[in-house]
């Protein structure tokens, strides 16, 4: 029996580390009177960008060739807004004894954001799994969610946060959908200038994502919610989505087996259907839960950097297994291509 090692190198994402240091700044230095009003509206005006710059990255012709993989995809979806929203209700009997309420909901909210893009397409290339599948996969979900995640919110945690009403339906077609689809519009014309300048472009959504965190955990500071939360409260945290990772794994990879998909696709299936997307999460979670938004976002984070290090375990596993080195090259392994895990 082959035994499973664990990697000489875990992905200890950097991008964690910044939003660590961001949440520690808040904590120390979170802003107060006009400060917090400046860095509030920053935050608004950062989200509507990182959603214009979603738009205008989401190639619709790439969208639509990968429509003849709609099995895959709508398996996927499945997954991440229907298993996965499923499991986090079926956690509400953790509360109080396990889980305190806040976290609950913070739980919770995680299961009902989109997948991840980048960090899917990195452990199906390592994997030796369907790429472009993983690609379209990623796209569909992220698309999907801006309109799903608020809606899912709106029915299963409307009495959390600052409740949600008919004007957090309107910040949530302001904020996300409208800009959005102005980079959809757009993107005919700026398309080229987005894909050549990516990098610093990647720069700039991951710093306004900082900006989100840094002003949803100031205002969680000066309203003194932190108080809420104990070590022992976020070990029980910590445990309960390694228990949530664990079955969704599972079950993505031999569900996938049981609806007859061959290994590339389950590869593809496993990781896209399992993760969960920071990079969209965090600013939802700012335009749906307003000042409670620091708790919120808080088991989303943890569940992120556990994710990776878990999928890296099996990314490296599932390309040294027999099935993988005696693949033959076809469309997906002709595709692959390296990339970073990120955020997303």
């Amino acid at each position: 029996m082959t035994r499973l090692r664990w990697p000489s190198r875990m992905p200890v994402d950097p991008y964690i580390v910044l939003l660590l240091g961001t949440v520690g700044l808040a904590a120390l230095l979170p802003a107060h009177g006009t400060g917090a009003d400046v860095a509030s509206g920053a935050s608004t005006a950062a989200i509507a960008f990182l959603f214009f710059l979603y738009g205008a990255r989401l190639s619709t012709r790439e969208a639509m060739d990968g429509l003849r993989h709609w099995r895959l995809h709508l398996t996927v979806l499945a997954c991440t807004f229907l298993v996965f929203p499923v499991l986090g209700l079926a956690a509400r009997g953790l509360v109080p004894m396990v889980l305190t309420q806040p976290l609950y909901q913070g739980l919770l909210f995680l299961t009902l954001v989109p997948s991840t893009i980048q960090s899917s397409i990195a452990f199906t290339s390592i994997a030796r799994g369907n790429v472009p599948a993983a690609i379209c996969a990623g796209s569909f979900s992220s698309l999907v969610g801006i309109l799903v995640t608020p809606l899912l919110a709106a029915v299963l945690l409307g009495g959390s946060g600052d409740g949600f009403s008919a004007d957090s339906l309107v910040k949530i077609v302001l904020q996300l959908l409208v800009p959005f689809l102005a980079g959809q519009v757009l993107r005919r014309w700026i398309g080229g200038f987005v894909a050549r300048h990516k990098k610093v472009l990647g720069l700039v959504d991951r710093g306004s994502i900082l900006l989100v965190v840094y002003t949803a955990f100031s205002e969680g500071m000066t309203r003194g919610i932190w108080h809420q939360v104990s070590p022992a409260r976020l070990g029980a945290l910590l445990g309960v989505e390694a228990v949530l990772l664990a079955v969704m794994l599972g079950l993505t990879w031999y569900g996938g087996r049981m609806l007859g998909f061959p290994r590339e696709d389950r590869i593809a299936i496993q990781f896209a259907g399992s993760k969960k997307s920071l990079a969209s999460g965090l600013p939802m979670a700012s335009v749906l839960f307003g000042a409670h938004a620091s708790l919120a976002v808080l088991p989303l984070m943890l569940f992120h950097q556990m994710q990776l290090m878990v999928c890296a375990v099996i990314a490296k596993r599932r390309a040294r297994d027999p099935e993988a080195a005696g693949e033959p090259a076809g469309p997906a392994a002709a595709s692959r291509a390296t990339v970073g895990t990120g955020s997303r």
